[in-house]
């Protein structure tokens, strides 16, 4: 029987995130890889593997081959090289790819990188190029929603079947706004309430636009070693890759079974705890796919964080904030951080190892650590892809 290398986290990195017109592509991942390799103590050189996690190359932005710009910028030319593309979950696929690489023994040290940037078009045409990420033919052309209408379908359902109620929502968008405002690479550094959120403008009613996270430009790097290269290294502080779980829904909304939780988190978590040797109630801080408010409570959900239909229960009593029973978003989450889709996976790595060092930069950002788990879960389109992923110190 094959075993995998144990694989640990050994850098990170991230940009600012936000309309980030000041830089190029290859000028923002540097950002995030320049820190990362600062962290780690490597350099471009070192690097034997490279994954590079973008979903609107030559779309949302004109490199149509971001892998190699970036690693000529970056000085990882030599190095293996792919792009991986799994709609919002892409930085997650390539953090997976490269997690794979070390894990299998085919090299020591591997770089996975998420990057996007969204903000060089119209919103409309974003909008536009974002829909098209389920079954194109069936759905935007069938009846044109984009994601917002999507997440509405689901939020409706949610409310009509648990109660869960417009405020509920809002109460998601508060409080990461709370964490983002704490957080100097967030999009969003501001506090709103629950009557801002109410009185913002309706998207695809019931979610309006506050309860919608922005359109971002961002970059997100992670470096990963096997143990023998991890200790080259001198690391003292190593984050393990614990447990991956991974899954996919219908391309077909149609076709889904229902519409208050995603399966394929569901699928995905199950995998991953399953591989980690963890339960829900062991993870400290989590950071969970919040494209949109009803999001987040159907992730506290679907990752076993509460029982089905209790997640509206979760964000009123604050059990979702620090001091609670799991700090969730506590980096803003895409609400309030941004969401530059391709970089949404390893950024959620970034906070998360952070967390797991208690070295986040504001300490009352930082999650109470118990038992030195933390979980990423990462969606692409309405969970038409899912990763879940498992960190250990």
């Amino acid at each position: 029987m094959f075993v995998l290398r144990e694989v640990a986290i050994v850098g990170v990195g991230c940009s600012k995130f936000g309309v980030r017109k000041d830089v190029n592509l290859a000028r923002l991942s540097f950002e995030a890889v320049k820190k990362a390799f600062e962290d780690s103590g490597i350099t471009g050189k070192d690097v034997e593997f490279l994954a590079v996690g973008s979903a609107g190359a030559g779309g949302l932005y004109e490199e149509a081959l971001p892998a190699v710009v970036i690693a000529e910028y970056c000085g990882m030319t030599g190095a293996g090289l792919t792009r991986c593309e799994a709609a919002c979950a892409s930085g997650s696929a390539a953090f997976f790819t490269a997690y794979m690489a070390v894990a299998n023994g085919l090299t020591d040290l591997a770089v996975a990188i998420g990057i996007e940037k969204m903000t060089e078009l119209d919103t409309s045409v974003v909008m536009e190029l974002l829909g098209r990420a389920g079954y194109y033919l069936w759905e935007f052309h069938g009846f044109g929603p984009t994601f917002p209408a999507y997440y509405a379908l689901y939020a409706s359902a949610h409310m009509e079947k648990f109660g869960t109620t417009e405020e509920d929502l809002a109460l998601v968008a508060v409080k990461n706004h709370k964490y983002g405002a704490l957080n100097p690479l967030a999009h969003f550094q501001n506090k709103i309430s629950v009557d801002d959120v109410l009185a913002s403008p309706v998207i695809a009613w019931p979610l309006k636009l506050y309860d919608c996270c922005p359109i971002s430009d961002g970059a997100a790097a992670v470096v990963l070693a096997s143990k023998e290269k991890m200790r080259e290294l001198k690391v003292d502080t190593p984050v393990w890759v614990g447990g991956v779980g991974f899954s996919s829904g219908t391309a077909n909304l149609s076709q889904r079974e229902d519409y208050v939780g995603l399966k394929a988190s569901v699928l995905a978590s199950k995998r991953a705890y399953r591989m980690a040797n963890i339960t829900p109630e062991n993870v400290d801080v989590a950071c969970v796919h919040d494209c949109f408010t009803i999001a987040e409570i159907m992730a506290y959900e679907d990752l076993g964080f509460c029982g089905k239909g209790e997640g509206a229960k979760l964000i009123r009593e604050g059990q979702t904030e620090i001091g609670g029973e799991i700090a969730v978003n506590v980096d803003g989450g895409l609400k309030a951080k941004g969401h530059p889709i391709g970089a949404t996976g390893c950024a959620m790595i970034y906070e998360l190892v952070k967390q797991l060092r208690e070295d986040v930069e504001k300490r009352e950002r930082q999650a109470p650590i118990k038992n030195y788990v933390a979980l990423a879960h990462n969606v692409g389109g309405v969970g038409h892809y899912c990763y879940v992923t498992i960190l250990k110190r």
